[in-house]
């Protein structure tokens, strides 16, 4: 194996590992020891130090060495990008799951916007965002890359609701039978206008700015350019 790809996937075992280990096994003994502010700044510490890994470890990698799927693989890609935006940018706001004073009471309420489709859009959001470079079989590390970032996203969605069940209890209880795990891709005419205007702008931008970043035109601006 290729020093640079096995350097890539120490990297996303140790970005993927230790986030789901502080986020679950080891999240109530670091509060214990370092406090809540303690954890948040340990946490994220950790968490940036393995991201810069991954980062430094992909760009060393080759590109472009797998054959590709060729022009119906970037049509998918750019049809699984487009949702992804949708449920990341419909996620950032009454979402339950993130750490805010008013997360019981968004439990409670009816889920609106992109929480009629899942209880985790940012998740899945992450794992379409995977799926999209996954199809494109453009590299190797972009593969390893995508798997590990696929896999942290799903696996730790799961993880987040026996989390929260036992955080929360019968709000996340509630939380969980009025909304889905999987996505039910019929409510996406429900998420409202904001979402998928803010959606559409950040697909638009992310792909444009994916030329700038990896000098590789990507979603409409393929074919538009």
């Amino acid at each position: 194996m290729d020093s640079a790809i096995a350097n890539l996937i120490a990297a996303n075992i140790a970005f993927v590992g230790s986030h789901l280990a502080m986020s679950h096994p080891l999240r109530g003994a670091m509060v214990k020891a370092l406090g809540a502010s303690g954890f948040q700044i340990g946490y994220s510490l950790v968490s940036l130090a393995a991201l810069a890994w991954v980062y430094f470890a992909f760009i060393a990698a080759p590109g472009a060495d797998l054959p590709g799927s060729g022009e119906a693989g970037w049509v998918l890609a750019t049809l699984l990008t487009w949702p992804a935006m949708v449920l990341l940018a419909g996620s950032l706001a009454g979402n339950p799951a993130l750490p805010t004073p008013q997360a019981e009471a968004q439990a409670r309420a009816e889920p609106r916007g992109v929480f009629r489709v899942t209880r985790h859009p940012m998740m899945w959001g992450i794992g379409l965002w995977a799926a999209s470079h996954l199809v494109l079989f453009w590299s190797t590390r972009t593969m390893v890359t995508a798997l590990a970032m696929g896999f942290l996203a799903l696996v730790g969605a799961h993880l987040q609701d026996a989390k929260k069940a036992a955080q929360m209890g019968a709000a996340w209880e509630e939380w969980s039978r009025k909304t889905s795990y999987w996505p039910r891709l019929g409510q996406f005419a429900r998420v409202g206008a904001v979402p998928l205007v803010a959606g559409t702008v950040l697909w638009l931008g992310a792909s444009w700015l994916h030329l700038w970043r990896a000098g590789i035109p990507a979603g409409v601006w393929k074919w538009l350019g």
